[in-house]
């Protein structure tokens, strides 16, 4: 299929920008990149195991790719017109009541609908992109649903918990993550924005569910390694159930674990969120990186990012030349 709807920006004085992740996450970071102003073009690259809420219940049901953390990417980077921003928030709806519907985002069904008309998930988030004018592009890791399971230790025990969602919420140190099938091929439009990328962004987010993840897809993991991108780590504010026990120099350890060749150039730390920023700085360097150390949190307290405070610390970051 041809890529429907999908139209590069134009310049060559743009910034690309490929962010990984999914969910929640992944939506506060393309927010914020879309916050800092600059002339940026922005490939968002997503998980596609999620096997929980509706985008659960439609994979279930239906051969096509989880579409809630797809549908969210998209959200985020939907037209400022009044237009586009009416439609991101009909495509974020959710049905109420206890029928079939109930619990499903319109776009989620969207793009079900534009996946199996299509028979290309990529052509259907092309065309959903041009539905909302989108000011960067959605991209699948892979263009097939993917697994997860998960080695935990729970009660002085060693368990394997199966499913994105499960392994999310289990409640237990994770000791090693895989994704099902172990060796899936990645979205080769992906692919080529990974090689094209000035920057290559990981987090915030779900680490063992949503930046992992990537890692484990052999030949992403290869374009991440060989691209002349420069690399960012943004960090969590706070531990969440599947992290229960991880500090933050851990959470760089990990990603140095499964992909060992990784180099990162800057880890982006919020300041209330690091105490010693030596521990930190020091896994920092194991990775090749800085930490670059600003207020990204919203102020009311809570464990959120906040899109104009972390687009602000970015500026600076994302600037810098190759």
């Amino acid at each position: 299929m041809s890529e429907v709807g999908f139209r590069p920006q134009a310049g060559g004085d743009r910034i690309r920008v490929v962010a990984f992740g999914g969910g929640h996450g992944l939506s506060a970071s393309l927010r914020a990149l879309r916050a800092t102003g600059l002339p940026l073009e922005i490939t968002a690259v997503v998980t596609v195991a999620d096997d929980g809420g509706s985008s659960g219940r439609i994979r279930a049901g239906r051969d096509v790719l989880p579409p809630g953390d797809l549908r969210q990417a998209l959200a985020a980077l939907a037209g400022d017109d009044d237009l586009s921003d009416r439609t991101a928030r009909l495509m974020q709806y959710r049905f109420a009541g206890a029928d079939e519907l109930a619990g499903h985002p319109v776009g989620n069904v969207v793009l079900c609908g534009l996946m199996e008309q299509l028979g290309d998930p990529v052509a259907a988030l092309d065309l959903a992109g041009a539905m909302l004018r989108a000011v960067g592009r959605v991209l699948p890791m892979s263009n097939k649903p993917l697994g997860i399971e998960a080695d935990l230790f729970v009660g002085g025990r060693q368990v394997t918990v199966r499913g994105q969602h499960q392994v999310a919420v289990a409640q237990g140190r994770v000791l090693e993550v895989r994704l099902e099938p172990p060796e899936p091929d990645a979205c080769p439009q992906a692919l080529a924005a990974i090689a094209d990328a000035d920057w290559l962004v990981f987090g915030p987010g779900s680490w063992y569910t949503s930046v992992i993840p990537h890692l484990l897809v052999p030949q992403l993991a290869a374009a991440v390694t060989a691209s002349a991108a420069r690399r960012l780590v943004t960090l969590n504010l706070a531990a969440d159930s599947e992290t229960v026990g991880l500090s933050l120099p851990d959470h760089l350890d990990a990603l140095g674990r499964y992909l060992p060749d990784l180099k990162v150039d800057i880890v982006l730390v919020d300041r209330n969120a690091v105490g010693d920023p030596e521990p930190v700085a020091n896994a920092a360097e194991s990775l090749g990186a800085r930490i670059a150390i600003a207020p990204v949190a919203v102020q009311d307290g809570t464990a959120r990012h906040d899109p104009v405070r972390l687009g602000r610390a970015l500026v600076p970051l994302l600037a810098t030349a190759r």
